[in-house]
């Protein structure tokens, strides 16, 4: 096997076969500072790229594709080549990372060219969160089988950032818990009062809400498959009675005002063009002085212009017709609708060590998954997704916020 230690350089000889793609990534690859990439050819040759310092990554080429998928589509070219199998590495959040942290000097292959991306960008574009939409939206991610999410997230079925509190000894069950009740209590939950939960999701925090807080809870999905599992969690758990949980687009919800509000990570799924009318919603169907709890992940401010004239992986193969508010942008639709930001917290880091914790549950669920129906691929796009998230959380490329927004 050829090997070589050193930083690549135009004036080295190219690999043998390499076609221009490659040729190209290279020349960027020469660029990369922070961190160590080793980058394994098809023909076996190792090449180093970086500082030599962490995180170290690994990338294999099983043959050039990946390259010319890059420079084309970006990191969803990219990502297309994991899952059929053309590359490979050992640790793939390190790998993602060390993209994300050179993502200057790599932009070519993190974002691809205009022409590469313009049928994903059309594509996104029409998968917009109209109300037809919407419910095909949702039943594309949320609808792939209670079975298949049980097989991989903790008992309390939160498929949302768990809070740890500063403390990774605790177990994601007990993390889980920790991060509804401080929903429920920003949101300024009392007995008897009436709670809405805009994406009640498989019914972690509307059964916290009625057994712990002993409220009333209306709950909405577009998800039949979750309706059915928190609907059956709510009788089993003796608080039928104080659940109304509904298949409903948020956009029909005219029995307000509530007392309060809580909507987890839902908001992500709602599309730039709609937020006005969600927040004017959420401001509707407050009691004045009401409170409304809102988790929602965030792109960061510094990357919002190029994010929202793009797309990425992960609108179009996870979570069609989605998009990422910025904090700034969340304060000012918040405030455009007439709600007051009177309180935040950001716990990224903790989305990052998540995300670790059911990457490694699903790839110990894997032959079950694989006995669901899903193929091989499907198990990549979704190890691929998992360590994208967590990666972009670590770096701090996204991050995730609890707003407690309060109705004049």
């Amino acid at each position: 096997m050829k090997t070589s230690s050193a930083t690549f350089a135009p004036s080295m000889s190219w690999p043998h076969g390499a076609p221009a793609a490659a040729r190209t990534v290279l020349k960027l690859l020469a660029r990369v500072a922070h961190g160590t990439l080793t980058l394994q050819l098809p023909d076996g040759e190792r090449r180093r790229f970086g500082s030599g310092e962490a995180p170290h990554a690994t990338l294999s080429l099983r043959n050039w594709n990946a390259c010319r998928a890059a420079l084309a589509s970006g990191d969803i070219g990219f990502a297309e080549g994991f899952v059929q199998g053309e590359w490979t590495t050992p640790d793939l959040p390190a790998l993602l990372r060390v993209l994300l942290i050179n993502r200057r000097a790599l932009d070519d292959v993190i974002h691809g060219r205009w022409s590469g991306r313009l049928f994903y960008r059309l594509r996104h574009l029409l998968r917009r969160n109209t109300r037809a939409n919407s419910r095909r939206n949702i039943h594309a991610h949320y609808d792939l089988g209670n079975a298949f999410y049980a097989a991989w997230l903790d008992e309390t079925m939160n498929y949302s950032s768990a809070w740890f509190q500063g403390d990774r000894l605790q177990s994601l069950p007990q993390a889980q818990h920790a991060k509804v009740q401080r929903a429920l209590h920003m949101a300024g939950v009392r007995p008897g009062d009436r709670v809405l939960e805009i994406g009640c999701g498989w019914g972690a925090l509307a059964e916290a809400c009625a057994v712990d807080h002993g409220a009333r809870i209306t709950g909405v999905t577009l998800s039949t498959e979750q309706l059915a599992f928190a609907r059956a969690r709510m009788d089993a758990a003796g608080a039928g009675p104080l659940a109304d949980l509904r298949l409903q687009d948020w956009r029909d919800i005219d029995d307000g005002p509530y007392d309060a509000i809580c909507s987890i990570e839902m908001v992500e799924a709602v599309g730039r063009a709609y937020w006005p009318a969600y927040f004017a919603s959420v401001r509707k169907l407050l009691k004045p002085g009401g409170r409304a709890c809102i988790q929602s992940i965030v792109i960061d401010d510094r990357l919002w212009d190029r994010y929202i004239r793009s797309t990425d992986f992960i609108q179009q193969y996870i979570f069609p017709g989605g998009c990422l508010p910025c904090p700034r942008e969340f304060r000012r639709e918040a405030q455009a609708a007439g709600l007051q930001v009177v309180d935040e917290m950001a716990f990224g880091t903790d989305y990052a060590e998540t995300l670790r914790r059911w990457r490694a549950a699903f790839l110990a669920a894997r032959a079950q998954v694989l006995q669901q129906g899903f193929d091989e691929g499907f198990i990549r796009l979704w190890e691929f997704y998992l360590a994208y998230c967590e990666a972009a959380f670590g770096q701090g490329d996204i991050d995730v916020l609890q707003f407690t927004l309060q109705r004049p």
